[in-house]
């Protein structure tokens, strides 16, 4: 990235998961994002160098970052070599860069996004063969270098994603356990809450720990990307070191003390509540995360009110004749144990919530990846009354 762009406006896009547009959006305004516009699964936005480092370091929501850096019309599939072999990529990055290519594609003259990459490689390999007689390696692993090809009907987006390895990738994941929480649906989830940071928040079924650890660290006011160990745009030309070491800095001074706010994970499974303890101890969060190994249909509350975060085991977890039971023993153990609370539950298929035996309050549709999701609230008072179960 040219030195003369930093301070320059430049059009980004946040991606996200479905459901979660609104929460990124307001993360991305907090940070002072311009132009902030939704659309769907992404967020798009305006805004200077500076503001892609502090949503990269800060954004508990997002993806990844894309930088758009051209636009151009693809009527015959050859339009698209012509228009990627023009860009000045030099601006960019050096050939002695790994490169890597994503093709998306809608409605377009090409019918295989696989065939759309290796155009786009071959167009940026010609182009700097061409002027400096060398041209960038292709890595697919972990290239330096990640460009984005967006194909819809007759308009080619060009972007370079700065984030490098997609955003959840937090670096405090010892260990998944099974089916783990991808931690950006896992901060999404806690954000959509309204979760004040005070009171008590409880993860019964916490499998690896990823709700109360990206709790803890909303909590705290520490960001989501403070252990990953570097950015795509680190790779760029003209990338700020200095910059971004400045940005890292002012972390400490923005960070809060926990306090009185209780933070709890429970799991039936030793093994579980081990793995998070680990993910916990890497994070660098023990203290600030009760962990302990009990039965959510056994164990009594210590607290008289608070929010309560539920993924409760779906799939090959939980076999299809058990689901019906299990999930009454949920509303049953929620109407006799949690008056006061407000309980937050996510499932992979409506119908099973249908038998909480409870009048939700709240629905929300959401996406674990591609599988779509609903993330249903429950306010537990004393007298609750039944649905009528199904």
């Amino acid at each position: 990235m040219t030195s003369d762009l930093k301070n320059t406006p430049l059009p980004f896009v946040a991606k996200t998961f479905a459901g979660l547009e609104n929460v990124l959006a307001d993360e991305l305004t907090l940070l002072g994002a311009e132009d902030v516009r939704t659309v769907k699964r992404a967020i798009e936005f305006s805004g200077d160098l500076e503001l892609l480092y502090k949503v990269n370091l800060w954004c508990r929501t997002a993806i990844n970052f894309l930088h758009l850096i051209k636009n151009f019309e693809v009527k015959e599939q050859q339009d698209l070599y012509d228009g990627l072999r023009q860009i000045k990529w030099e601006q960019y990055f050096d050939h002695s860069k790994t490169i890597s290519v994503k093709g998306v594609i809608f409605d377009t003259v090409f019918d295989n996004s696989h065939f759309v990459e290796l155009r786009s490689k071959d167009a940026i390999a010609d182009h700097f063969k061409e002027k400096f007689g060398s041209r960038p390696s292709v890595d697919t692993r972990e290239p330096d270098i990640r460009i984005s090809i967006h194909l819809n009907k007759n308009t080619c987006k060009v972007s370079l994603d700065s984030s490098g390895t997609q955003l959840f990738k937090r670096n405090y994941r010892k260990s998944g356990g099974d089916a783990p929480l991808n931690e950006v649906l896992a901060a999404g989830l806690i954000k959509l809450t309204g979760w004040d940071k005070k009171s008590p928040l409880i993860d019964p079924m916490c499998g690896s720990g990823t709700i109360p650890i990206e709790a803890s660290m909303l909590a705290q006011n520490i960001p989501a990307g403070i252990l990953r160990k570097n950015f795509g745009f680190q790779n760029w030309k003209g990338y700020d070191a200095g910059l971004f070491e400045k940005i890292k800095k002012e972390v400490k001074t923005m960070q809060k003390p926990l306090g009185k706010t209780i933070i709890e994970g429970h799991d039936i499974s030793g093994r579980n509540t081990g793995i998070a303890r680990q993910n916990t101890m890497q994070a660098g969060l023990l203290g600030t995360i009760h962990l302990q190994r009990n039965d959510f249909f056994r164990y009594t509350p210590v607290h008289k009110s608070g929010t309560l975060i539920i993924n409760p085991p779906y799939g090959k977890r939980l076999k299809k004749e058990d689901i019906i039971d299990f999930y009454k023993k949920i509303g049953d153990t929620l109407k006799n144990k949690y008056d006061g609370y407000s309980a937050w539950i996510i499932s992979q298929d409506y119908f099973p919530l249908k038998f909480i035996g409870l009048k939700p309050s709240g629905k929300i549709t959401v996406y674990n990846g591609p599988i779509e999701c609903s993330y249903v609230k429950f306010e537990i008072y004393k007298g609750s009354r039944e649905t009528g179960r199904r």
